[in-house]
């Protein structure tokens, strides 16, 4: 069966953004994609934040720093500093005693727990269904991630080597 270009229906644009179809009979016409709701005196100015884009970014950008800070750390534990079987308690209190390795850890601890908490929530978002589920499993891991990174930031400024 093959359609004459004389046997279609022309519409005007303005029909199709109606919602109501094309008028054609075919069901499918109903799921025409209707044209933006516009602003009324009651909606508010602002509906969104720029939260969820933020932390895209936020994951972008991390992700990119903490391949810099664990490929860095593993060729430094790895490979020129002598390698596993050199790192003791003593190791990482010299390592310590420099500001600098104490920024380069704090700094990679930061990063991936807050990554790692930004990509568990995205995951909790997608795939819990109850308001209340995804509330609770929110909370106990926003508990969890302050309390690593408050313990790892504490153990990193206050660790003695003289203990």
């Amino acid at each position: 069966m093959s359609t004459d270009i004389n046997d279609v229906e022309l519409v005007s644009s303005s029909q199709a953004h109606t919602g109501r179809g094309l008028g054609t009979g075919n069901p499918a016409d109903q799921f025409v994609i209707q044209p933006p709701r516009t602003r009324t005196t009651k909606t508010p100015r602002r509906t969104r934040t720029n939260f969820e884009m933020l932390a895209w970014l936020f994951m972008r950008l991390s992700g990119v720093v903490l391949v810099v800070l664990i490929l860095g750390h593993l060729i430094i534990m790895l490979t020129l500093d002598g390698g596993v079987s050199r790192i003791n308690f003593a190791f990482v209190a010299g390592r310590w005693a420099s500001p600098f390795w104490q920024g380069w850890d704090l700094l990679m601890l930061w990063l991936a727990m807050l990554h790692g908490a930004n990509g568990m929530r995205t995951v909790i978002n997608d795939y819990a269904e109850k308001d209340s589920t995804r509330l609770w499993l929110k909370t106990l891991m926003g508990v969890a991630t302050v309390f690593t990174v408050l313990l790892g930031t504490l153990v990193i400024f206050t660790f003695d080597p003289n203990i």
